[in-house]
């Protein structure tokens, strides 16, 4: 792959007063400083954010996203749906946030939601329980290598899928 890829970190929040944008900061500096990928970040709360297109131009994504009531939010739901062709052979990874699961419930479901759209989602996580103790305290570096995992194993798939990508049997 000649170019680096491009890695779109969703944030998936869309509530008034929402953790996401803190945990997206993280977790892109961390792509950044990786060095892998051109960072593209993704708001689903941006109102002008054009969805499918952002996901077509993204060879691999990370979707940093809460717990709600044992699930991811319903905006992030509405986003993936409107996108149909646009997930196919692309890695998805996914850093969470939320209660004492870390988030891990709503990750779960989504491992089912991406793999009907043929798209990869990677082992490797990056989760927070109590993130909103962890960064005041200054404990979210603890995450570090979790971060380097992620995004290196989001690499090697990224780069291992992009030649097949279009000869996808439809």
């Amino acid at each position: 792959m000649p170019q680096r890829p491009a890695l779109a970190v969703i944030t998936a929040s869309t509530r008034d007063g929402r953790f996401g944008p803190v945990v997206a900061d993280w977790f892109s500096a961390r792509a950044e400083e990786h060095g892998a990928f051109a960072v593209r970040r993704v708001d689903l709360a941006d109102p002008a954010l054009d969805f499918p297109a952002a996901v077509d131009s993204a060879d691999a994504f990370a979707v940093v996203t809460p717990e709600y009531n044992h699930g991811y939010p319903g905006p992030l739901k509405e986003a993936v749906d409107s996108v149909h062709t646009g997930w196919i052979a692309k890695p998805v990874g996914f850093v969470s946030y939320g209660g004492l699961s870390g988030g891990l419930r709503a990750v779960e479901q989504l491992r089912v939601v991406f793999a009907e759209l043929h798209a990869v989602t990677v082992r490797d996580t990056v989760s927070f329980h109590g993130a909103h103790v962890q960064f005041r305290e200054g404990r979210a570096q603890d995450a570090d290598p979790a971060a380097k995992k992620l995004l290196t194993t989001l690499h090697w798939w990224a780069s291992a899928l992009v030649p097949v990508r279009g000869s996808y049997p439809a």
